[in-house]
């Protein structure tokens, strides 16, 4: 008679993986905040060739970064499905892909899978997923698998396999993004670490041990070398926040409501706390040491690096999922382990059905946005005004880039695709605009914003991003529409030289009303 345990079939792992796509199945678009955004970019990037109105705005260059993970499969699945279609299959692939990463991590530590697992796997839909970080996502579930493989090497003894195949995956991860590249290196560092010096070796050989054994990874290293040429693309900054890392952790499921997110940390610190209260539940070394690696690159780690924001941030679910994922029942502990499984089946059925309820209310929101791009010929330039808040809203802001399927739909401009030196492909041309060609300029502040900010800087803006300034110093020549969503501190009527031609709940497009000359 078969004992294995319901959560540790082959049956059950399938609904784990099918499971997680649940959330996505049903929006139009992916429901995540700068998913139109970087669909804006990949539009220049599959059309700009045939396309006069793109070529008006926009220049693409392929260049090696390591942060080209969708950028790639869109090249490749563009053409096939199209542009949206292709999108949305490369996102609902990232959860199934992450569970099976944390299936075959779990089965290689432990030898079997823990229930545990149920309560790792909500954390897919985490925040910098739910922020639309494609790149970084697809990089972790990726990390996670080539992990398991790692360990399924080592588990085997193959080490001088493992070196050989691992020089051309580390590679592959760096291209994907090359925080997932960081995150292999870390976890498999750590492993190895513990390995030899379990194996009877003192620290010191074993730190040295570890990092040859971890050194075929290197070879990202000179590729960024080669392909930034040496330019660095941003600033390092923001160290040692204190506030926003705990703000990090307390927002790890963050979506759409404090409370329901908040409880849902909440339960798995709970069950992280009681590791060492209840004599049952132990933590494999083998896997909480990397997770407590991971937590001391998370408290050390900038808020950004390079000019890559939320830097930090990004760690913190992770070393969660593995943290969790290291938890294990002693043996003689069955009945405990039948309870944690229940619960932990109630809360991965909890989370995931709050994400699906979540997404849909969003689709439903973007496909109502979307309707004012009846209202917008082909290739016009349009000026997009997003509300930025500063009163602690928790719900994700998945307003910021609607503005680009003016590029997706209409092959035409938006002020809001990001620029940093050496890490972005696409590059804006339409240098009329003056300051309203890039994403800085999208953000309209409410009067609070504007006070702190000023009060932060020690002295006035020089443009303080209000609603009013923006519509009085956009130059008006260059942009045909006006499109605003939730903006502060602002009535939604008509204003001189501006007449709304759609409106819906508290958006609104404007026509902008050129003068003759």
């Amino acid at each position: 008679m078969d004992r294995t345990n319901w959560w540790e079939r082959r049956w059950f792992f399938a609904f784990l993986i099918a499971a997680s796509t649940v959330p996505l199945l049903w929006p139009e678009t992916p429901p995540l905040v700068d998913v139109p955004g970087h669909m804006g970019r990949f539009r220049v990037q599959l059309d700009l060739a045939n396309s006069p109105d793109l070529q008006r705005y926009f220049e693409f260059h392929w260049m090696l970064v390591g942060n080209l993970g969708t950028d790639l499969l869109v090249e490749a699945l563009g053409p096939i499905f199209g542009l949206e279609l292709a999108v949305k299959l490369i996102v609902i692939s990232i959860p199934p892909l992450t569970v099976l990463g944390l299936i075959w991590v779990a089965k290689e530590i432990h030898g079997r899978v823990p229930p545990t697992l149920m309560f790792a796997v909500p954390f897919v839909y985490c925040y910098p997923f739910n922020f639309g970080f494609l790149n970084f996502s697809l990089a972790l579930a990726l990390a996670l698998i080539a992990f398991g493989f790692w360990l399924h090497l080592t588990n085997a003894g193959r080490l001088r396999l493992r070196e050989l195949l691992f020089v051309p995956i580390s590679c592959l991860l760096w291209v994907t993004h090359a925080f997932g590249w960081g995150i292999l290196g870390l976890l498999a560092y750590s492993a190895e670490l513990f390995r030899h010096h379990d194996q009877g070796g003192n620290w010191k050989r074993a730190i040295v041990r570890a990092a040859l054994n971890v050194a075929p990874m290197g070879l990202p290293l000179i590729l960024m070398a080669v392909g930034s040429g040496g330019v660095v693309g941003g600033k390092t900054e923001n160290f040692f926040q204190l506030t926003g890392k705990a703000y990090a952790l307390l927002a790890m499921l963050r979506d759409r409501w404090l409370i329901w997110d908040s409880f849902g940390v909440g339960a798995a610190l709970v069950l992280l706390i009681a590791v060492y209260r209840e004599p049952k539940l132990e933590m494999s070394r083998r896997l909480g040491i990397p997770a407590a690696i991971l937590a001391v690159a998370f408290l050390l780690m900038p808020g950004v690096i390079l000019g890559l924001s939320y830097a930090d941030m990004r760690l913190a679910p992770v070393m969660t999922m593995l943290a969790l994922l290291a938890i294990r029942i002693e043996p003689g502990g069955d009945r405990q382990e039948r309870w944690l499984a229940l619960l932990g089946f109630a809360f991965l059925c909890l989370r995931l059905a709050g994400n699906t309820v979540s997404f849909a209310m969003a689709d439903r929101d973007m496909r109502q946005w979307l309707t004012a791009l009846r209202q917008v010929p082909t290739g016009a330039p349009v000026l997009s005004l997003v509300g930025e808040y500063c009163d602690g809203r928790w719900a994700m802001p998945r307003h910021n880039h609607v503005g680009s399927f003016v590029i997706v739909r209409n092959h035409g401009f938006s002020n809001d695709q990001w620029q940093a030196a050496g890490a972005q492909l696409l590059r804006i041309r339409y240098r009329v605009a003056g300051y309203f060609d890039d994403d800085r300029s999208s953000i309209l502040y409410s009067d609070e914003c504007v006070r702190r900010t000023e009060e932060g800087l020690g002295k006035r803006m020089a443009y303080d991003h209000r609603v009013g300034t923006a519509l009085a110093l956009f130059p008006r020549r260059y942009f045909n529409y006006v499109w605003m969503f939730d903006p502060p501190d602002f009535n939604l009527g008509p204003r001189p030289g501006l007449t709304p031609v759609w409106r819906r709940d508290r958006s609104v497009l404007y026509r902008v009303e050129h003068l003759p000359n």
